[in-house]
């Protein structure tokens, strides 16, 4: 199932023992593109403090109530490592926070997941966790709030800016930004794949894509309403002569 990031944000998510407060944003990393932590604001809960909560932990999404399930307790976030949001999320913090849950570290292996190509589903034995891999890669974390309005750079000019992002939620994998092309196509919203990004300026708040504004504007139509089914994705991957992510990831759904 595919979900939009604008569509969770103000979710409520609950613990195994109560709720603990609603998403505010989303981190995920500049290399698998893959959301690596939920920014939950819990109220008075926790006297206003921010907490993060790894994918690892969710159980189910309900899209009906706009709730998040997560397999913790109250006690186990209120003892979590303390997050501070006025600056980066760092390794050593990381470090921290995924020893205290007891999870596989996401850069102790090259898949999705390090060791992982998805997220595993029966519980976790601490001593079978692999341990950290030194410098296999050092992602840079960056907000889904803060990187909507970026714009993007194809081969002859501007077309938008990012609008959303697409949520696989079965990996957490970004499969898609939602492009808003306004000016060059007015009312226009088109799909793009993360892995047909050239690059991205984070300086610059640009997203290079190597393709051509005439390519874009003869994509297949997208609105807020629009399913994107297989079907659908296998005609946008054929316009653009790209192999789907399913086939890459060797994906059977």
């Amino acid at each position: 199932m595919l979900i939009k990031a604008k569509t969770i944000q103000g979710y409520k998510l609950n613990s195994i023992d109560g709720e603990i407060g609603s998403i505010r944003e989303c981190y995920f990393d500049d290399l698998h593109w893959t959301i690596r932590y939920l920014v939950v604001e819990t109220g008075h809960w926790l006297t206003g403090r921010l907490v993060l909560i790894s994918p690892h932990s969710l159980s189910n999404i309900d899209a009906e109530n706009e709730v998040i399930n997560v397999s913790l307790t109250k006690k186990q976030i209120k003892e979590s490592p303390p997050y501070d949001s006025e600056k980066p999320v760092s390794r050593q913090y990381e470090d921290e926070f995924y020893n205290y849950y007891g999870l596989p570290m996401y850069w102790s292996g090259s898949n999705m997941w390090g060791p992982y190509p998805f997220i595993p589903k029966e519980v976790l034995d601490k001593t079978k966790i692999p341990n950290r891999i030194e410098n296999v890669w050092e992602p840079n974390l960056r907000s889904t709030y803060h990187v909507r309005g970026y714009f993007l750079k194809v081969n002859d000019g501007e077309i938008g800016h990012v609008d959303d992002f697409v949520i696989d939620e079965e990996t957490w994998a970004i499969r898609y930004l939602i492009v808003d092309t306004r000016n060059f196509l007015p009312g226009k919203k088109v799909l793009l794949s993360p892995k047909w990004i050239d690059y991205i300026s984070w300086m610059e708040s640009k997203v290079f894509v190597k393709l051509d504004k005439s390519a874009i504007k003869q994509s297949p139509d997208y609105t807020e309403d629009t399913m994107i089914t297989r079907n659908y994705e296998e005609g946008l991957h054929l316009h653009y002569n790209k192999k789907g992510y399913w086939i890459e990831d060797g994906e059977k759904r």
